[in-house]
C-alpha cells in the first residue's frame, strides 16, 4: 500500500496535519514515538478557547480521538530512516518499511535541561518552565531564575521582567552583564551555580560559596536539539540552528517533503505548530492526484 501521506510525529503539528488530511479523505498514516514536547505541559492557558487551561496530555488525547474519527491510522513507533524512491518515499521503522507519496515531518525539538534531580516532577509542577511566551503570565509576581549563556539568559530575563520584579540571571558561562542590550538594573546577575535541588516551594541553586538560593520558578535558556535529521539526510536545507527551511506551503527543498511545528520555527507555540500543519496538509492534498469519489 502506498499511503497518500506519512506523518512523522504525533504531537499537535503532526496530529493536526493528519486531521486535515483525513477530512480531505486521504489515506494517512501517523508514526508517533510518544515523545511529544506537548506531553510535558502541565496546563496551557494561552491555547485559544481554553481560558481555564488544558494539559498537554489532554490536548493530545483529544487530537488523537479526532484523527481516529476521520480514519487516520496512528501507530506507536519511531521512524529510523527516510529515503526517496522515485516519486515516493520509503520510511523504515525497525524491520518494517512504509511507502508514501508525501511526508509531513513534525518531529519537534527536545529542550536542553539542567542537572536537577527530580526534573520531571519539577516540570509537572511548573517549578521548571521552558517557554515564557507560553506561561510567563502564570509566573506573575513569582521569584524567577533564568539559567543559560549570558546573552540568551539575559534576553529571556528581560522578557520575564514584564511579569515579575524578582528576576535573576544564572549564567552558565561566568558572564557578569550582557554585551548587547543593556540589562535593567533591577535584574540581578548571580554567580554561576554549581548544583540544583528540588524544594517544596520550587528550585534551589547552590552558589560557589556553598549558599543555596531558592526560586519559585527556573527557566532554562540552554537551547534545544532540533530533530531534523530525517529531512537533512535527504538534502533538505536547514538553518545554522538546525531548523528546517520551508516555503510558504511548508514544503522543504525536497519535493513532497513538508515540515511543521517546532522543527521549523523557534517560536515554539501550539497554535503556530497547528497553523503550519493546516497549511502543509492543504498543500499536500492539492499536490496529490485527485481523489474524486
Amino acid at each position: 500500500m502506498i499511503w497518500d501521506c506519512l506523518v512523522i510525529g504525533g504531537g499537535p503539528a503532526g496530529l493536526t496535519g493528519a486531521i486535515y488530511l483525513g477530512r480531505y479523505r486521504r489515506r494517512v498514516l501517523v508514526f508517533d514515538a510518544g515523545t511529544s514536547r506537548a506531553s510535558t505541559i502541565p496546563e496551557s492557558h494561552n491555547y485559544p478557547a481554553f481560558a481555564l487551561g488544558i494539559s498537554g496530555r489532554q490536548l493530545l488525547t483529544r487530537l488523537r480521538e479526532q484523527a481516529a474519527f476521520y480514519g487516520v491510522d496512528v501507530r506507536a513507533g519511531k521512524i529510523d530512516g527516510l529515503a526517496k524512491d522515485g516519486e515516493t518515499f520509503l520510511a523504515r521503522s525497525g524491520d518494517a518499511t512504509v511507502q508514501a507519496a508525501s511526508v509531513l515531518l513534525a518531529t519537534g525539538i527536545t529542550d536542553k535541561s539542567p542537572a536537577l534531580p527530580g526534573l520531571d516532577d519539577a516540570v509537572s509542577h511548573a517549578a521548571v518552565r521552558y517557554c515564557p511566551i507560553c506561561d510567563g503570565y502564570e509566573a506573575m509576581d513569582r521569584s524567577i531564575a533564568v539559567l543559560g549563556p549570558m546573552e540568551e539568559a539575559a534576553a529571556k530575563a528581560v522578557f520575564l521582567r514584564t511579569y515579575s520584579k524578582s528576576v535573576t540571571v544564572l549564567p552558565v558561562d561566568g558572564g557578569s552583564r550582557p554585551r548587547g542590550e543593556a540589562l535593567p538594573a533591577d535584574i540581578e546577575v548571580a554567580p554561576t551555580p554549581v548544583a540544583f535541588r528540588r524544594t517544596r516551594k520550587g528550585v534551589a541553586a547552590k552558589m560557589p560559596d556553598g549558599a543555596w538560593r531558592e526560586f519559585d520558578v527556573l527557566y532554562p535558556a540552554l537551547g534545544c536539539t532540533v530533530h531534523s535529521r530525517l529531512a537533512t539526510a535527504l538534502g533538505a536545507r536547514s538553518t545554522a540552528a538546525s531548523f528546517l527551511v520551508v516555503d510558504s506551503k511548508q514544503q522543504t527543498c525536497v519535493a513532497g517533503l513538508y515540515a511543521a511545528g517546532d522543527v521549523v520555527s523557534d517560536l515554539h507555540q501550539l497554535s503556530v505548530a497547528e497553523g503550519h500543519a493546516a497549511i502543509a496538509a492543504t498543500a499536500i492534498h492539492n499536490a496529490l492526484p485527485h481523489n474524486f469519489r
